[in-house]
Formats: C-alpha cells, sequence, structure tokens
C-alpha cells in the first residue's frame, strides 16, 4: 500500500466533515434571513456592532476551549457573518419614519445615485431620479419632495445646488453627497432657505449594502428636520460620524488629493519605465502586492472623477504642492547619498506615528497574510 492509499480513510472523513459544514453554513444562513425579517417587521437596524462584537468575543473564546486559534475563529466567523449581510442586499430593509419618504436623487442613474434609490426603494420610499435626460420633470416632481440628494460629479455640484434650489419647496431637505463639504454647504445655504445637509458616503457604489459604511455628516440647518434620514442610515447598518465641514475638508485634502496624486505617480512611473504590473507581481512581496493592487484599483475607473478629486479645490491644489515641496526636500538626501539624513527623518516620523505604528503593523500584517493566502 502506498502513502496516498494510506490516507484515503483519512481524506473521505475530512471530505465528510467540510459536506457537514457546508450544510450548517446553510442552515445558519436560513436562520439569519428570519432574523432579518423579524429586524425588518420590528424597525431594528441590519447592522448592531455591540451584538457583533458581543458575538465574536464569545465565539473567539468558545475556540479557544476547544484548542483552536481564535484568531483564525474570529477570521470564519467574520466571513460568515458578512456573508449574511450579502445575503440581505436582495431583502427588504426597515423603514425609519413611519410612512414612506419621497427622496429624490439629482444624478440618479449615476453609481452612488443607483446604490441609494436601490437601498431607499428596499425600504419602501418612494424614489426619483433626476439627470441631464430628464430634468424636465423636476417641475412635476418637486412639489412632493421631501428631500433632494445632489449625487453628480464635484465640478457640477454647486451649478446643479443653484438650479435645483428654485425648483424645491422650503420645507423641502437639500442634502449632497459631496466628498468636499465646505462650498457645496455655502451654496446649498444660500441658494435654499429651507434644511440642508451634508452628507459625505466613505464607498464606492459596488458595495452589496450598506452595513458596516460610514457616512460622515454634516448638519448645516435645521438639523432636526433631517434627523430622519440619519435614522434611516442606520436603519441600514451604517456608522455616522459627525463632522464639522472644514475638519472634514482638512482630511480630505489628504485621504483622496494626495492618495490619488500619489497613485497616479506611482503609475506614471511604472508606465515610463515599462514596468508591467503582471511582471512585477512575479517578484512582489506580499505588502507590495498590496499596494500595487490598491494603485491599480484606482486605474480601473475613471479619469475624470479622479481629476474632479484631486482638483477639487484650491486648498487642495496648494496642498499638493506643498507636497512637491516636501518631496524635493527628501530627494535632496539621496542626491547627496545622506543616509544618515534618512535615518534621522524615519525615526522623527516614527515618533510622530507613535502606537499607531503598532496598530498599523498588526492590521497590515492581517491584510497581508489574508492576500498572501488568497491570491499568491
Amino acid at each position: 500500500m502506498n502513502n496516498q492509499d494510506q490516507l484515503k480513510t483519512q481524506r473521505k472523513k475530512i471530505d465528510e466533515i467540510d459536506e457537514k459544514i457546508l450544510d450548517l453554513l446553510k442552515e445558519r444562513n436560513s436562520v439569519s434571513r428570519d432574523v432579518v425579517k423579524k429586524k425588518i417587521e420590528s424597525q431594528l437596524p441590519i447592522f448592531v456592532a455591540t451584538r457583533e462584537l458581543e458575538k465574536t468575543r464569545a465565539f473567539r473564546k468558545k475556540a479557544e476551549s476547544r484548542n483552536l486559534d481564535p484568531d483564525w475563529a474570529e477570521d470564519f466567523l467574520r466571513m460568515i457573518m458578512a456573508s449574511s449581510r450579502a445575503s440581505q442586499s436582495n431583502e427588504t430593509f426597515p423603514r425609519a419614519t413611519r410612512d414612506p419618504k419621497h427622496i429624490l436623487f439629482v444624478g440618479g442613474e449615476g453609481g452612488m445615485g443607483t446604490l441609494y434609490r436601490s437601498i431607499a426603494n428596499r425600504s419602501n420610499h418612494h424614489t426619483y431620479s433626476i439627470d441631464k435626460g430628464n430634468w424636465y420633470e423636476l417641475e412635476a416632481i418637486a412639489p412632493k419632495i421631501d428631500i433632494a440628494i445632489v449625487t453628480v460629479p464635484i465640478n457640477v455640484t454647486e451649478n446643479v445646488i443653484e438650479r435645483l434650489s428654485a425648483k424645491l419647496k422650503p420645507e423641502t431637505i437639500l442634502a449632497d453627497f459631496t466628498s468636499n463639504k465646505e462650498k457645496p454647504l455655502s451654496a446649498m445655504i444660500k441658494h435654499h432657505s429651507g434644511p440642508v445637509l451634508g452628507l459625505h458616503p466613505m464607498h464606492g457604489p459596488d458595495v452589496p449594502n450598506l452595513s458596516k459604511q460610514l457616512m460622515v455628516v454634516c448638519p448645516a440647518r435645521e438639523a432636526e428636520k433631517s434627523q430622519w434620514f440619519i435614522e434611516q442610515c442606520k436603519l441600514w447598518g451604517m456608522r455616522i460620524v459627525e463632522a464639522e465641514p472644514e475638519k472634514h475638508d482638512d482630511v480630505m485634502h489628504l485621504v483622496q488629493g494626495l492618495r490619488h496624486y500619489v497613485a497616479l505617480l506611482h503609475g506614471s512611473f511604472m508606465k515610463v519605465h515599462d514596468l508591467k504590473p503582471k511582471d512585477m507581481l512575479d517578484y512582489s512581496s506580499p505588502i507590495y502586492r498590496a499596494e500595487l493592487m490598491m494603485t491599480g484599483r484606482i486605474f480601473a475607473q475613471d479619469a475624470e472623477l479622479y481629476a474632479d478629486i484631486v482638483f477639487a479645490n484650491k486648498e487642495r491644489r496648494e496642498l499638493l504642492l506643498r507636497f512637491f515641496k516636501h518631496h524635493q526636500q527628501l530627494a535632496r538626501m539621496v542626491e547627496a547619498d545622506d543616509k544618515k539624513g534618512f535615518v534621522k527623518e524615519f525615526e522623527e516620523v516614527t515618533d510622530f506615528f507613535g502606537s499607531f505604528a503598532i496598530q498599523a503593523l498588526e492590521e497590515s500584517g492581517y491584510l497581508i497574510n489574508r492576500l498572501a493566502d488568497r491570491f499568491s
């Protein structure tokens, strides 16, 4: 009997166990769907962070009691819960108000407008879409609108706000999804006399549902009248962070403007030197693979969208210019072969990052290990 034959019994047993696991997962998914239905009937949020945290902690302890790796067990549980949330994308969602609201999405045929219209429809709200091709319908729709959300590109947002405001009744909430907040909010306050709400969904249009996604909220005028929409976001499972427009935009200059420009720099340098991504993967460490995938992800999307983000306003462009000057200062260390200067700067940045560097090491290590395991 060869070595492979000796393993037949154990392999057959493993296959049988795997079948049982799949059957249990199917059963769990069925129960989860029943839970979702109960939540909808009771108007409860789809995602409750405290419940998930309690569940995860308990699961880790149970894994330890069985001599299983608790980190692995948590990953397994989170994948199951994520799958359950994804399956909810085809279900009805709870509604924050007794009666359905009339929600207008301006730019509603775009990615974000389409996503939120779909989710709002599943909460049994009445939704409408206005875009270039049917702007003429706005006058008939406007009198019944409870909230109008502007979801158009940054470079036309203020013009659209001005045109839209002229048609809205004073009681309508005027809101926007723009990634900048100061100027759109100023435009809404200037042109609309009613409630004004700044919103920034911190995700793309390709998510299966809104559970665990972040919505940044900037209340501007008559905030209490917009509270129902914020509660609706919570019922969709979203995390809510309230921010001042100025603080939000300062952070976004770095999170979006600088990050996307650095991605262009990275990709452009690869193009000039004919460093093809697929060739580079053959020689990439897991961490560089992750960086390359994040860069490549950007170039799979619309150039105009990213141009609007990078060139969004004067403040963002000025920050980029300061970044270039700082880059030139650091480049002089390379020109001078100044290794000591590099080490000094590195250590100063290490002190600046403080304990966050440890957190970053832990979280990035997790991502890198999972990426390597899945795609290597």
